[in-house]
C-alpha cells in the first residue's frame, strides 16, 4: 500500500538498512533540496545541548538552510542571540520550544532530574510559533509550566495544554517508537482533538541502526491517524565535533562517569546539522519539503514585539504629558523656591518637548512613582548613570545631580534618533532594597512585573569541578585544582600554570580541553541584580515568567542585552551598600547628638573634608577608596565638589588608556599650559582643563567641532564602547577628521581627539554618572572626618562591601582615635555599637539600627570623639543569627553571672557557645579563650551536651605560631583556678584565635609581633618609608590584603601590603610577576627588597624580588581582596 502522508511516487524501504528513497543524484546535483530544520535546541537547554544559538544560526545559514528553528527545552532565554544573529545573517529564524508533558504529580519537578524521566513522561511535543498571537500562547504556557516547579524544573501536563492552548501554534509531535500501540493512539487522540490541523509527527533518523524501520513505523503511525511527516533534525550541537563535549554534558546532567553513560550517551554524531546532500539521502523529499512549507507558514519575528508602559499612574482629568508636566513644576518649585534660572528652564523644556514626542512619559511617571515609595518609606536612593543627564529626572526627584552645577548632556540619556527607550538606574539601600522590589510587585502584580535575568556561566572552577567529576577525578584532585586556578591568565592552561599535576597525562590533558571548552557556557539563569521590567499587559505574552531561587521573587527569561537589544524597557532598581551605610551612620549620630542629622544637614564643601581627601585618607570612603584612587588623590587634589566629580571619572581605564591622566594633572598644576583650538572646543573643554575625561565632553565635541547630530554623537559614544570587540569606529573617524578638517582644525588636533576616543574603548565614566557617585563620595567622606566612630561602625554592619574588609576597617579607625572594644557576651549587641565612654552596660549601647526595636532603645549623650565602638555579635563567626537574638533578648532580665546561666537562659547549642568562646566573647564569665573553652566543656546545653572535651584540651595546649619566633616566649605562666593547671594563651595564639573567629584582632597587630625579627633583616615599616628618599633602596613585609591585576596595566600587578603602621602599595613588573608566580598569587606575608617611588606625596615599593614568609604566620589564616 502507497502512504497516504507520502507523494505516490515514493519509492518504498526496501530491506537494505539505509534508506534508498532519496536519489543519489541528487547529492551530486547543484539543486539540493530546500530545507528547514524545525527540531534544534542551543546551550540554553542547560547541559542538553553542545552549542551556542549563534553558532546554530551561522551553521545553517552556511549550510544554505531555508530556515531555522531554536527550540530550547521549556524555555526562550536563548532565542534574542539566535535572533540577532539570525538578522545579521539574513537567515529566517523560528521561534519554537520542546515541551515534555507529564503524568506524575507535580512534586516529581522538584527533584533536579524527575522531570525528565522516562517514567513520569507522556509525550513529546515541539511548539512552533506561527503568529504574533502564537508566540504569546506560547510565552504564556512556558510561563505556567514554569511557575508550576521550583526553579531550574517546569511541569506541563495535557491539561495544562488545554486551559493555556497555543492555538495558533504548529505542533510537532515526537513519539517514542518503542511505546505500544494503544499509547500512541492515545496521545495521537488527543493530539488531533487539541491541535487538528496544525499538527505534524516529527521523524528523527541519526544512523543509529534501524533507521528504515523506524521511518516504516512513523509513516504507519502517520497514515493510521492522518498526521502528515516531516522531518526533524533533533540537533544539539552545531558540529559533530562537539560529541565528546555533549556526552560529557549528559554526563554532568545524570551525575554520571562518562565511562558509564551507557546508552544516555550519543551512540554517533549525527545530532548536528547536517549538510543538505546528507539529508536527502536519508529522508523523501516529501518529509524535507513539509519543513519548507512549516517555515514558510511561521510568520512572525521578535521585531514584531511591541513594549506597552503601565499607564494606571495617569490621574483621570489628565493626560501622561500633562501630569508629567504637573509632577516636574512641583519638583522645580521644591528644588529651586528663589526660581529657576533661564538655562535650566529650557533645559526642562526641552526634555519634556522630546519625552512627549517619542511617548517616554509613562517611563518617567513609573520611575517616579517607585522613587516616591521610597522616599516615604525613609529608604534612600539616588538615580545615576545616564538619567543624571536629565533636568526632569531630578526636577522629579529621581536624580541628585543639579544642572546648575554640573554641564549635562540629554542626548546621552535620550536621542530621537536612538530608537530605544531610555535606561534609568536607581540605587537603593542594600538593606531595604527588598521592600521596593515588592512593592512593585504588589503595585503592578506579578503578571506584569518581574526581575530581568543574568545568565550564570561556567567558569574555571566549576568547569573544573564538573567536568572532572564526570571523567572520574578523585575529590581530592579535584580540590586541590580549583584551589590553585588563580583569577588571571588568558586561558584555563594559564590559571592552571602552578597546579601540581602531570601535565603529560593524557587524562589530564582530557579534562584541561574539555573544561576550557565549556567556560562560558550557560549553567542556569539567576537574578538580575535589580532590572525590573514592568508591562501594561500580561508579561507572560511578552516574554516567558519563572521562579527565582529567592522566595517571592520571579525572573523572566531574558537578560540585560536581550531587553537592549529588542528595545524593551528596564528599570534598574539597584542595591547599593554604602547609601546602607550612610543610612545606618546618620542614624548613630542622630542618636548621641541634640538634633537629627540628615543628608540635606551635611555642610557643603567643607575644607577639612577635602583635605582628608587629599591626604588619601579614604578607607572606608565611597569610590576613592581603591589603591589607584589613593595614588591618585594627593596629586589631583580634589578642593572642591566638582573636583571629586573628576577624581573619580578619571581613573579608569578609558582616561589612562587615552592619556588624558597626565595632560590634565599637569595643567592643573601649572606643569603645562592650557590652550583650546577654538572657543566652541573650549565652551566643551574648559571645565577639565581642555582634556577630555567625560563621554559626554567626546559627544560634545563632536556636534560643537565636526558638525555630528545629537544622535550621531551618541552612536559614536556606543562605537567607541565597543569598538574594542565589534569594531566599527572607522566609519565615524571619517566623518569626525573630515568634519573637523571642513571646520578649520588642524589634522593633529583632530587625530589626537580620534585617538583619545578609542581610549573610551576601555571603559571611560560618563560626567553624570561621576556627578552621582561624587555626591555619595563626599557624603561618606565628611561622616569618616567628623564621626570616625558612627563610621567605621555603620561600614562594619553593612559588610561584605568596598575594598576592605573589617580588619583593615577597625585598624583604621584606630588610627583615627577610636577606642574599639571586643565582643562580650554582657556587652554586645547583634550588630556593632557605639558606647559613650563614661557608660558601661548594654542597655547604653547604641546599635545600628536593623528593626523598629532600636529605636525604643535609651539615647546616649555625648560628642562623637567620645563614642567608642563595640564589635558585635555579628562579626562572631559560626555564631547563628538565632543565638545572637537570643543573647541579647535574655540579658534583658539581666547580665549573665555564668557559662551555664548564659547557656540555659538563652538556649544556644555547642556550635553557639564554641564560637563565643573562640571569639574571646565569654572573659567576662570565665577569664581568657583558654578557660572559657573549659568552663563551656563542662556546661550541658539545652540539647544535652557541651563543648568537646578534646577541642578544649587542644586549645589550651595548641602551638604557638608566632611566639615561636622569639627565644623568650618558650614558656608562659600557668594558672590554679579551678584546680586545673591551664597555661595562659600567649599574645600569638591570642592573635591567631582572634583572626580565626572573627578575621580581625584588636590586640597588637601580627607585624608588630614579628618587628624586632624584622628589624634584624633591615626591614622598613610602612610609617618609615616616607622618611626615606625617591629612588632608595628598601625592604618592607606586610599581610597582603589585596592584589590587582588591571586588564590596562600590562600584566603589572599592584599589591597592598598592611604592617603595624598603615598600608604599603607594592608595584611588581611582569617578568618578575611570571618568575615569583606562587608567591605573587598564594603568599599572605610578603617580604619585598625593592626601592622607593615618591610622586607628589604617593608613595609605591617598585619590588625586585619577592619572599615568602607566610610560614611565620604559622596557623594564623587570612585572606585577601583579588581584583583585576
Amino acid at each position: 500500500m502507497i502512504p497516504q502522508n507520502l507523494p505516490s511516487d515514493t519509492p518504498q524501504p526496501t530491506a537494505v538498512d539505509s534508506p534508498t528513497w532519496a536519489n543519489d543524484s541528487v547529492c551530486a546535483s547543484p539543486d539540493l533540496p530546500a530545507y528547514a530544520e524545525l527540531y534544534s535546541l542551543s546551550n540554553f537547554s542547560f547541559l542538553r545541548a553542545a552549542s551556542f544559538p549563534e553558532e546554530l544560526v551561522e551553521q545553517a545559514h552556511e549550510l544554505g538552510y531555508s530556515a531555522l528553528a531554536l527550540c530550547d527545552e521549556c524555555s526562550l532565554s536563548g532565542i534574542v542571540r539566535a535572533h540577532v544573529a539570525a538578522k545579521q545573517r539574513g537567515l529566517k529564524l523560528l521561534i519554537g520550544s520542546v515541551l515534555e508533558l507529564r503524568v506524575a504529580t507535580p512534586q516529581a519537578a522538584e527533584s533536579r532530574h524527575a522531570e525528565f524521566s522516562e517514567s513520569i513522561s507522556d509525550l513529546r511535543l515541539v511548539l512552533l510559533a506561527r503568529t504574533r498571537r502564537g508566540y504569546g500562547q506560547l510565552s504564556h504556557l512556558i510561563s505556567c509550566a514554569r511557575r508550576a516547579a521550583a526553579k531550574g524544573g517546569y511541569w506541563v501536563d495535557r491539561q495544562m495544554v488545554e486551559d493555556n492552548l497555543p492555538e495558533e501554534c504548529f505542533a510537532l509531535w515526537l513519539p517514542h517508537s518503542a511505546n505500544a500501540a494503544e499509547r500512541h493512539a492515545c496521545q495521537a487522540a488527543w493530539l488531533e482533538r487539541i491541535f487538528g490541523t496544525n499538527l505534524r509527527l516529527g521523524v528523527q533518523l541519526h544512523l543509529q541502526g534501524d533507521d528504515r524501520g523506524e521511518l516504516r513505523r512513523m509513516t504507519q503511525l502517520g497514515n493510521r491517524f492522518g498526521i502528515t511527516l516531516c522531518a526533524a533534525g533533533g540537533v544539539l550541537m552545531h558540529e559533530p565535533s562537539r560529541r565528546v563535549l555533549l556526552d560529557t554534558l549528559a554526563a554532568i546532567r545524570l551525575g554520571r562517569a562518562l565511562d558509564k553513560l551507557g546508552y544516555a550517551g550519543e551512540p554517533n554524531n549525527e545530532r548536528h546539522l547536517r549538510d543538505r546532500a546528507r539529508l536527502a539521502k536519508l529522508y523523501p523529499p516529501a518529509l524535507l519539503a513539509e519543513t519548507v512549507s512549516l517555515a514558510d507558514a511561521c510568520d512572525f519575528s521578535l521585531d514584531e514585539l511591541r513594549y506597552e508602559y503601565p499607564r494606571e499612574l495617569v490621574p483621570p482629568q489628565y493626560t501622561p504629558s500633562g501630569w508629567l508636566r504637573e509632577l516636574t513644576e512641583a519638583g522645580i518649585r521644591e528644588r529651586w523656591p528663589q526660581g529657576v534660572s533661564p538655562k535650566v528652564r529650557n533645559l526642562i523644556e526641552h526634555e519634556l518637548g522630546l519625552v512627549k514626542e517619542l511617548g517616554y512619559e509613562h517611563y518617567f511617571l513609573t520611575v517616579h512613582d517607585i522613587v516616591a515609595f521610597a522616599r516615604r518609606e525613609r529608604i534612600l536612593c539616588q538615580g545615576r548613570g545616564s538619567a543624571a543627564n536629565s533636568a526632569v529626572c531630578y526636577c522629579l526627584g529621581i536624580t541628585e545631580v543639579d544642572p546648575a552645577r554640573v554641564d549635562v548632556l540629554f542626548e546621552r540619556f535620550i536621542s530621537k534618533e536612538r530608537d530605544e527607550p531610555p535606561d534609568i538606574d536607581v540605587d537603593f539601600e542594600n538593606s531595604r532594597r527588598e521592600e521596593v522590589i515588592q512593592y512593585i510587585y504588589e503595585r503592578y502584580g506579578r503578571g506584569r512585573a518581574a526581575l530581568a535575568a543574568t545568565v550564570i556561566t561556567y567558569q574555571s572552577r566549576s568547569a573544573i569541578r564538573e567536568v572532572g567529576k564526570a571523567l572520574g577525578f578523585d575529590d581530592a584532585v579535584l580540590d586541590h585544582l580549583s584551589k590553585a586556578i588563580y583569577w588571571w591568565g588568558e586561558n584555563l592552561e594559564e590559571q592552571l600554570a602552578d597546579a601540581e599535576v602531570d601535565r603529560a597525562d593524557p587524562k589530564v590533558q582530557l579534562l584541561v580541553e574539555l573544561a576550557g571548552k565549556l567556560i562560558g557556557f550557560p549553567r542556569h539563569l539567576s537574578q538580575h541584580v535589580g532590572g525590573f521590567v514592568i508591562s501594561q499587559g500580561a508579561l507572560t505574552h511578552l516574554v516567558p515568567i519563572e521562579n527565582a531561587a529567592m522566595a517571592d521573587r520571579t525572573i523572566i527569561q531574558w537578560e540585560k542585552n536581550d531587553l537592549e537589544a529588542l528595545g524593551l524597557l528596564k528599570i534598574d532598581v539597584l542595591a547599593l551598600g554604602m547609601l546602607s551605610a550612610v543610612r545606618k551612620c546618620l542614624d548613630l549620630v542622630s542618636d548621641y547628638s541634640d538634633e537629627p542629622l540628615t543628608i540635606q544637614k551635611i555642610p557643603a564643601e567643607d575644607p577639612a573634608v577635602y583635605e582628608m581627601m587629599c591626604a588619601a585618607d579614604t578607607i572606608g570612603v565611597f569610590q576613592i577608596e581603591s589603591r589607584a584612587q589613593m595614588s591618585m588623590l594627593p596629586r589631583l587634589k580634589p578642593r572642591c565638589y566638582y573636583d571629586l566629580v573628576i577624581q573619580i571619572a578619571i581613573v579608569r581605564p578609558g582616561p589612562i588608556q587615552g592619556e588624558m591622566v597626565h595632560p590634565y594633572l599637569n595643567r592643573r598644576s601649572g606643569r603645562e599650559a592650557i590652550s583650546y583650538p577654538s572657543e566652541a572646543v573650549k565652551s566643551v573643554l574648559e571645565r577639565t582643563l581642555g582634556v577630555p575625561i567625560f563621554q559626554e565632553q567626546v559627544m560634545q565635541l563632536a556636534m560643537v567641532a565636526a558638525g555630528f547630530s545629537g544622535g550621531e554623537a551618541d552612536g559614536l559614544r556606543r562605537a567607541m564602547a565597543a569598538w574594542k570587540r565589534k569594531g566599527g569606529l572607522e566609519h565615524y573617524r571619517e566623518k569626525l577628521v573630515t568634519g573637523m578638517l571642513d571646520r578649520g582644525y588642524e589634522p593633529s588636533f583632530a587625530e589626537q581627539l580620534f585617538n583619545q576616543i578609542k581610549g573610551f574603548g576601555d571603559y571611560g565614566f560618563p560626567e553624570s554618572h561621576s556627578a552621582s557617585f561624587a555626591l555619595i563620595a563626599y557624603v561618606s567622606s565628611w561622616l569618616k572626618c567628623y564621626h570616625p566612630a558612627a563610621f567605621c561602625c555603620a561600614l562594619l554592619n553593612s559588610q561584605p562591601m568596598g575594598f576592605y574588609a573589617p580588619a583593615q576597617l577597625i585598624k583604621d579607625a584606630q588610627r583615627h582615635g577610636v577606642e574599639v572594644l571586643p565582643a562580650e557576651v554582657n556587652e554586645s549587641v547583634v550588630g556593632c555599637s557605639l558606647e559613650a565612654s563614661d557608660t558601661v552596660g548594654a542597655s547604653k549601647a547604641i546599635e545600628s539600627p536593623d528593626s523598629s526595636e532600636w529605636r525604643k532603645r535609651p539615647r546616649v549623650q555625648g560628642a562623637a570623639q567620645s563614642q567608642r565602638l563595640r564589635i558585635g555579635f555579628n562579626l562572631v563567626k559560626g555564631l547563628s543569627a538565632q543565638a545572637a537574638v537570643a543573647i541579647v533578648e535574655a540579658r534583658r532580665g539581666g547580665a549573665y553571672v555564668s557559662i551555664q546561666d548564659l547557656v540555659f537562659r538563652t538556649g544556644i547549642d555547642r556550635r553557639d557557645l564554641e564560637a563565643l568562646a573562640a571569639a574571646d566573647a565569654l572573659r567576662g564569665l570565665a577569664g581568657d579563650r583558654h578557660r572559657a573553652f573549659w568552663h563551656a566543656a563542662g556546661v550541658i546545653t539545652a540539647q544535652g551536651y557541651g563543648v568537646s572535651h578534646s577541642r578544649a584540651g587542644s586549645l589550651a595546649h595548641a602551638d604557638r605560631p608566632i611566639a615561636d619566633l622569639f627565644d623568650d616566649a618558650a614558656s608562659g605562666d600557668s594558672d590554679f583556678g579551678l584546680g586545673v593547671m591551664l597555661p595562659l594563651a600567649s599574645e600569638s595564639q591570642n592573635v591567631a584565635g582572634d583572626y580565626a573567629a572573627t578575621g580581625f584582632t584588636l590586640r597588637r597587630h601580627p607585624l608588630a609581633l614579628l618587628r624586632e625579627h624584622l628589624d634584624c633583616f633591615g626591614a622598613n615599616s610602612s610609617a618609615q618609608l616616607g622618611k626615606l628618599g625617591n629612588d632608595q633602596a628598601t625592604k618592607v613585609a606586610g599581610l597582603v590584603t589585596c592584589r590587582q591585576r588591571p586588564m590596562t596595566a600590562s600584566g603589572v600587578t599592584f599589591l597592598t601590603l598592611e604592617d603595624e603602621a598603615g598600608h604599603m602599595n607594592v608595584v611588581v613588573w611582569p617578568a618578575l610577576g611570571e618568575r615569583l608566580r606562587p608567591i605573587l598569587r598564594q603568599a599572605m606575608l610578603i617580604g619585598v627588597v625593592g626601592r622607593v617611588q615618591e610622586n607628589e606625596g604617593v608613595i609605591h615599593v617598585i619590588a625586585d624580588n619577592l619572599v615568602d614568609l607566610t610560614s611565620w604566620l604559622g596557623e594564623l589564616s587570612l585572606s585577601s581582596r583579588d581584583f583585576t
